[in-house]
This record gives structure tokens, C-alpha cells and sequence, in this order.
């Protein structure tokens, strides 16, 4: 019987499986950023790596984001105000989709212990307030409030602990294989691999008997 779903934070409830470093990179090229992908990885990587422990706790998703392009500016040598329109841009996509996660964790925490489990920059929390999910969540583990990362084992674990549930009665839900199903995997837990571009839950899977999903709107006619 399952009592527990944990969820991905960042390229799942925000998206529909597509990590923020992605989505920034095709937001800069609709925007006219020519940069090539091997010039702008590391620098994305660089400007999310230094909020870990810097940004303040009480910092919500459209502070992140703009901090995010503020450092892209600084490595990219590239005019804020472009970046920050990307960034507004990617804000505005994300509280979209977090408005419809909202409303589908709504449904969800009649019969399920919510919980989010995310490597995140230590201000999870005011994001999950200012997207509106928290009244549906019963534990947000934050890697950098934990101090460890998906896919160590003690972060999973701190969620389960809070929910009161067990890896066996627990399903997590996200679109890294390496982090989140990898992780889950190794807890014993039943996953669901959010992948975009495979409709009807079609795909491979990351074990047997585990789904893969296009859309979080899949989620309760498969696991319910």
C-alpha cells in the first residue's frame, strides 16, 4: 500500500521533466543569446553552484531566478537586462506549470503524505510559499539544509522519517535518472520517471515495473 509521494522539485513540479539549465539555454537563444552550449553550461553551472549556503533562506523562486541570471551576466560578459528578461521569462513559465503541480498536489495529499526532496540552495521552502504548493506538503528536505545531495541515501531517508513512511510504502517522482531514480533505487522505493516526449508513459523504464511518464497530469491514473 502506498502512504507516501516525494517529489522533485526543479525540472519536475516546475516543468514537465525539462532541467532549469536547459530551459535557460532555449530561452537565451529565443532571446538572441548566441552562445554555444559548451560556453554556457559551465557558466549556468557556476551561477546556481554559488547560491548553495549564500542566498537568503526567506529568498522565493523569482529572487532565485534573477540571481541565477545576474551570474550568468557576470560569466557570459553579457548585459543584465537581457539575462533578467530571460530570467523573466523563465519565472513566468515556471509559476505556470507550479500552478497546475499546485492544484494536481491538492488532489494528491487527500489519499497520499506529501513530501519534496531537492537539491536545492537552502531557501526551498519560501519557494515552495511562493508557489503556492506548501499547504499540500508535509516535509521539504533541502540538500543544502541537510547537508548531503540526491543521490545519498540521507536525504530520501529525512523525508521518509518525517512522513512516518517507508521506502515500501513510498513512491518518488522526478525526471533525473541519475539523481532521482538512481537514488530511489537504491532506497528500495518505487520511482516514476518524468521523461517529456513520451506519451502514454511509453519509454523505458529504470527498472521493471516502474513507470515513465510525459506529463505529471499522467501521475494519478497510473498510481492511484
Amino acid at each position: 500500500m502506498t502512504r507516501a509521494l516525494l517529489f522533485d522539485f526543479g525540472g519536475t513540479l516546475d516543468a514537465e521533466g525539462v532541467p532549469w539549465k536547459e530551459r535557460f539555454y532555449r530561452l537565451s537563444r529565443e532571446e538572441g543569446l548566441d552562445v554555444p552550449e559548451t560556453e554556457f553550461d559551465p557558466a549556468f553551472y557556476g551561477a546556481t553552484d554559488t547560491l548553495e549556503g549564500t542566498i537568503p533562506r526567506d529568498a522565493g523562486l523569482r529572487d532565485t531566478v534573477e540571481r541565477v541570471a545576474d551570474g550568468l551576466a557576470v560569466r557570459l560578459r553579457r548585459e543584465p537586462a537581457l539575462l533578467r528578461r530571460i530570467g523573466g521569462r523563465f519565472f513566468d513559465d515556471a509559476m505556470q506549470q507550479l500552478g497546475a503541480s499546485a492544484a494536481l498536489l491538492s488532489r494528491l495529499r487527500e489519499r497520499y503524505r506529501i513530501g519534496i526532496v531537492s537539491n536545492f540552495y537552502g531557501n526551498l521552502q519560501a519557494v515552495l510559499d511562493e508557489a503556492g504548493l506548501s499547504p499540500s506538503i508535509g516535509v521539504a528536505v533541502d540538500s543544502t539544509v541537510l547537508g548531503c545531495k540526491k543521490p545519498d541515501p540521507k536525504i530520501f531517508q529525512a523525508a521518509l522519517d518525517a512522513l512516518e513512511a517507508s521506502p515500501a510504502e513510498s513512491v518518488f517522482i522526478g525526471d533525473s535518472f541519475r539523481r532521482d531514480m538512481a537514488g530511489a533505487r537504491a532506497m528500495g522505493m518505487r520511482h516514476v520517471w518524468l521523461r517529456p516526449g513520451n506519451p502514454g508513459g511509453a519509454g523505458d523504464p529504470c527498472c521493471p515495473d516502474d513507470l515513465v511518464i510525459a506529463r505529471l497530469a499522467q501521475l494519478p491514473e497510473l498510481v492511484l
